[in-house]
């Protein structure tokens, strides 16, 4: 389960106000690299237990819907498929946002998550690869302990797009269903689209280089940094997730012909 990750995958990328950035661009899920502590579940006598998750989540494995406080979801069913495999899925406000299943080897060292997430109008599916770096205590469940993400692949024929639109000062940018207007004032802008009605703040670094700092309800959860390629056909992005002790993700975006 890893929000975190789904919260970086399909937040809305940043692009410098020169014409030449304007189009539709497609992050390259090859190129992602993630920088963060392990996650570290525990899961034993009918509950799991996210400890690395922020807000922490304690929830019953019975296969219902349990309330949750988070950003991206406010319930989160877990059911226990084999002594081996883990069903989860995410909904906000009723609609599901995210389902995996976790797949711990046989050999107990390496898990498989198998995910489908669906940020607004976009849906994407893919696997992702971790390596264990703790066991959990004698007797609970395989998925317990801790694990470090190592890949991370979507099935779906393209990465999420993001269209964006010079204006006089600043940029338009949709995507997923989220879209917002805001200048290089460092002033917060409201994202429509977005259902916790965050806003966004743009400051230009340089000529090839923009900052974003993205809210909710007046806290700072993401900074992220975006770097124009000398070609322009492609952009490096990295974003870090202020809440969860400055985990970040790094990828390259392609402009589409």
């Amino acid at each position: 389960m890893k929000s975190l990750l789904l919260l970086f995958l399909f937040a809305p990328s940043l692009l410098s106000a020169q014409n030449r950035f304007d189009g539709t661009w497609e992050m390259k899920m090859d190129t992602l690299v993630f920088s963060y502590n392990p996650l570290e579940y525990l899961l034993d006598q009918g509950m799991f237990h996210c400890m690395s998750c922020t807000p922490r989540v304690d929830v019953k494995a019975d296969g219902s819907d349990q309330k949750v406080t988070g950003d991206s979801y406010d319930t989160l069913m877990v059911r226990v498929v084999s002594a081996s495999s883990v069903k989860f899925i995410q909904k906000k406000n009723g609609t599901p946002t995210f389902a995996c299943t976790e797949l711990v080897s046989p050999e107990g060292d390496t898990k498989t998550e198998e995910f489908s997430e669906t940020p607004t109008t976009q849906r994407v599916t893919g696997k992702a690869v971790f390596i264990r770096v703790a066991k959990g205590p004698a007797g609970s469940h395989a998925l317990s302990g801790s694990w470090q993400m190592q890949t991370v692949r979507n099935t779906t024929s393209v990465g999420p797009l993001t269209t964006y639109l010079s204006m006089k000062d600043g940029l338009k940018v949709s995507a997923g269903g989220e879209s917002y207007e805001a200048k290089f004032d460092g002033k917060d802008y409201p994202v429509q689209g977005d259902s916790y009605r965050g806003t966004t703040s743009l400051r230009r670094i340089n000529d090839d280089t923009i900052e974003e700092i993205y809210k909710r309800g007046g806290r700072v959860v993401r900074v992220a940094f975006a770097i124009l390629s000398e070609d322009g056909k492609s952009m490096r992005v990295a974003s870090t997730d202020m809440r969860s002790s400055g985990h970040t993700m790094t990828y390259t975006a392609e402009k589409r012909p």
